[in-house]
């Protein structure tokens, strides 16, 4: 059978949280018997945008997450209260406004802490893929349809044909250890994952000091070199997909002007600023 997932390209946010805005227009105040209580008009909204910024000045990256209910095959919440939510045979996940009133304890078991708490109507309320809105024929959820910037795509599929998209595409889910099985993809959340490490090169010349372009660059660990890259333009280079946490790292930079190199400790991601080539003369004289 076919079953609803939602894609998130990651990079596409911009976080101007018409996503969340559009989902609060649809429940605040309003009753879906068997979907959902109405939601509180003030209080935690059941889609959020997480902010990551890495590096700094002026080499910097501000990376935007939604993070919603994930709609799980082995979801948590599910084995905490069975009796109170269920799974639909189209994958989509519901917290029963009636029988969960009350349990507040419901909230903890999700460990995307994508279930917020309705004190108005004492239930634990979550993202349900606007279920409501896709039984009376919608093709999509709110919050695709608000994006102006086509960061959601939800897409019916069976579960062979998602399992063959994800891989085809690269498409991760948040946590993958707990081995919950989301039914929410992510694109590119290797942005916001890993880290980078970056730089700038310059020389001077004839008593000018001005970027380089075409300088080679290699990022090595423990003596071994493990990637290359090309200084552009501006004289700019950047090594991605590196792992937060990742150790020491040395870069050494080489052209006919001369060389460069930097020694660094990755945590988050870090910009070196400008590494400035000396002339082999220059070096020996040191």
């Amino acid at each position: 059978m076919s079953k609803w997932n939602l894609i998130i390209n990651v990079g596409r946010c911009e976080n101007c949280y018409n996503c969340v805005i559009a989902e609060r227009d649809e429940h605040v105040g309003n009753d879906f018997p068997g979907y959902a209580a109405p939601a509180p008009a003030v209080g935690d909204s059941t889609i959020r945008i997480l902010r990551r910024v890495q590096g700094s000045a002026p080499m910097v990256e501000t990376t935007y997450l939604p993070v919603m209910c994930n709609h799980c095959d082995d979801a948590p919440c599910i084995r905490s209260a069975p009796d109170a939510i269920r799974k639909r045979d189209d994958g989509i996940v519901i917290i029963d406004p009636a029988k969960a009133k009350g349990r507040k304890d419901i909230v903890d078991s999700c460990p995307y802490r994508a279930i917020v708490w309705n004190e108005e109507q004492e239930v634990p309320q979550t993202w349900i893929f606007d279920a409501h809105l896709l039984d009376q024929g919608w093709k999509q959820p709110r919050c695709q349809q608000a994006c102006p910037t086509g960061v959601f795509e939800a897409v019916k599929l069976e579960d062979a044909a998602m399992q063959q998209k994800a891989a085809n595409e690269g498409l991760k889910t948040l946590k993958q250890r707990l081995g919950a099985k989301p039914r929410v993809w992510y694109r590119g959340l290797e942005r916001w994952e890993t880290c980078f490490i970056g730089g700038s090169v310059s020389a001077e010349t004839g008593g000018v000091v001005d970027c380089v372009q075409g300088a080679k660059v290699t990022l090595s660990q423990e003596g071994k070199p493990i990637s290359t890259a090309t200084t552009d333009g501006f004289g700019d280079f950047r090594f991605d997909n590196l792992p937060k946490g990742g150790g020491a790292y040395r870069v050494e930079v080489s052209l006919a002007h001369g060389r460069a190199s930097r020694d660094c400790i990755l945590g988050e991601s870090v910009y070196l600023g400008e590494l400035r080539l000396i002339q082999a003369e220059e070096t020996a004289d040191l």
